[in-house]
């Protein structure tokens, strides 16, 4: 099967949807590729470079969409080319089905088959590879901030020259999805301070991560979607969102925007009375400005100046990264090429049992399958119910309940027993010994396990009881007895031992201090 790779024909576009790297693996898996002349040049891939991997070069479009039994595009094609598509034959590319209706009924006329990267079943582990959404919106989000900073009027990371004190750039950006996080994390790494908002409050431990700051909205409502999108959220949670986004408005020097819902216009978030309050020279950039803007004074493809304030709405933030985006939208195709012919004899199957492929065919055949059917996940594994604990009274790590008295009175009196029997048949030399090791662990658990265990572990509460007991011992037995108190020191051999538990005793307390030091060290920024 030939597999075409056409000229994009949309205004500003300067993306391939296949780069030379992936002909020669498209070839390895048993297929012909053919790619129009100049397909790759506004990304810096020449017609040499592709002969060179493998491919076919032709002269024109319609040739190309006659000859191929695949076409591999970026944009969707517009209604002159669907007329030079061969009946039978496959597209695979962006599609936007729910947005283009007039486009799909002129491909089911086709008799062929579609596949919408766009229709992708996200929530799909597997699916990821193929997922085109997630690396392009990630190659917009990063170029949202490099534009924005191409606008903004200084530095974004704070600086202390000679010439003065330059305070660091704020930034705030609505919407902590793929693009939201790819552009914190680029912000953050220029030394901006940085904000960030999303509906979805699992995201706001990824926004911490990579170096922002969640707002939070002081409005309880989930905004989870379906799909890993966010949804349409109530009036009330709404007016304290635009509450929240006029206050950072008027803080910040830089807002990003990039909320989007699928199948609806661009919630407007960003209203012209925030425009007019925020400082001179600050920056807006609307990276939902294609499907409508998040910002109500949004022009559609444009850099414009309004009330002082910068507002980008370009709409090729991807193709201003051509070369970058092209290979990774290439290698999204390439395994969704993988699963579509796993034999490697150059042989498409589209197996609509297959959830990850049924969800991405819109047309089969010349008929409309999209919608595709709800996935059927497995049901979470339902929670475990919590077991309230007892409230604890005490301290260390003990239960912290008092001994009964009881209790009390009968580990007394076994106590007592033994220290009686013990003094009555052992050695005066042993009693004495032994009167240390009781007195030793007595300190120590006294001491070490009565520290709270947030801040000492109950094992190192152990280690350091048994070095105390150790350490108290071996200095009783060093230590020259008192004058008449009758006690002979200790042999040779009892002293060395004495020595060497001594150091054996501080390597390990001192060495767990400079440890803990450590480990601690790499929790700091």
């Amino acid at each position: 099967m030939l597999i075409g790779v056409p000229l994009e024909t949309a205004a500003g576009e300067k993306r391939v949807a296949t780069v030379p790297d992936v002909v020669e693996k498209l070839v390895k898996l048993g297929f012909s590729v053919a790619v129009q002349s100049g397909a790759g040049a506004a990304a810096n891939f020449d017609d040499e470079t592709y002969r060179a991997a493998g491919a076919e070069v032709l002269a024109t479009a319609a040739e190309l969409w006659s000859r191929s039994d695949i076409v591999f595009k970026v944009r969707p094609p517009s209604l002159d080319e669907v007329g030079l598509m061969r009946e039978g034959g496959s597209l695979v590319g962006f599609v936007w089905p729910a947005q283009n209706p007039e486009l799909m009924q002129a491909l089911a006329a086709r008799k062929g088959t579609v596949l919408a990267i766009d229709a992708l079943p996200r929530q799909l582990s597997r699916a990821q590879k193929m997922d085109a959404l997630t690396s392009m919106a990630g190659v917009a989000g990063y170029r949202a901030v490099i534009e924005a900073a191409n606008a903004f009027g200084r530095f974004f990371n704070g600086q202390i020259t000679a010439a003065g004190k330059i305070p660091p750039a704020k930034v705030f950006i609505a919407g902590a999805g793929v693009a939201g996080l790819a552009a914190i994390g680029t912000a953050a790494g220029l030394g901006a301070i940085v904000r960030a908002n999303d509906t979805r409050a699992e995201v706001a431990d990824q926004v911490v991560s990579l170096g922002g700051e969640f707002v939070k909205v002081d409005y309880e409502e989930e905004g989870s979607g379906g799909g890993g999108y966010a949804k349409v959220m109530s009036e009330g949670f709404q007016q304290a969102q635009r509450e929240m986004y006029a206050k950072q408005a008027r803080e910040v020097d830089i807002v990003i925007t990039t909320a989007l819902i699928p199948g609806k216009p661009a919630p407007k978030l960003i209203t012209a009375e925030m425009v007019r309050s925020m400082k001179p020279g600050s920056v807006i950039v609307d990276m939902a400005a294609e499907q409508g803007g998040n910002c109500e004074l949004t022009e559609p493809g444009q850099s414009v100046v309004k009330h002082g304030v910068t507002i980008v709405g370009y709409t090729d933030l991807v193709s201003r990264l051509a070369k970058q985006s092209s290979t990774l939208y290439s290698n999204n195709l390439l395994r969704l090429t993988e699963e579509l012919c796993k034999t490697k004899d150059g042989v498409v199957n589209v197996n609509m049992e297959d959830d990850a492929i049924r969800g991405l065919t819109v047309i089969k055949d010349g008929t409309v399958t999209w919608p595709a059917p709800p996935l059927k996940l497995p049901a979470p594994a339902p929670k475990p119910a919590a077991v309230a604990a007892p409230p604890s009274k005490g301290h260390g790590h003990g239960a912290g309940e008092p001994m009964s008295a009881k209790s009390l009175a009968i580990t007394f009196g076994v106590g007592a027993l033994a220290l009686l029997v013990v003094g009555l048949f052992a050695p005066a030399s042993f009693l004495s010994h032994f009167t240390v090791f009781v007195l030793a662990c007595f300190i120590g658990y006294m001491v070490i396990w009565n520290v709270t265990p947030s801040l000492h572990t109950p094992l190192m509460s152990v280690t350091n009881a048994i070095s105390s007991i150790i350490a108290i011992g071996a200095l009783i037995q060093i230590a020259p007895p008192l004058e008449g108190a009758g006690a002979d020191r200790p042999n040779a051999l009892i002293l060395g031992m004495a020595v060497l538990a001594l150091v054996l005793t501080a390597i390990n307390m001192f060495g767990g201090f400079a440890v803990t030091r450590r480990m601690l060290a790499m929790f700091r920024k």
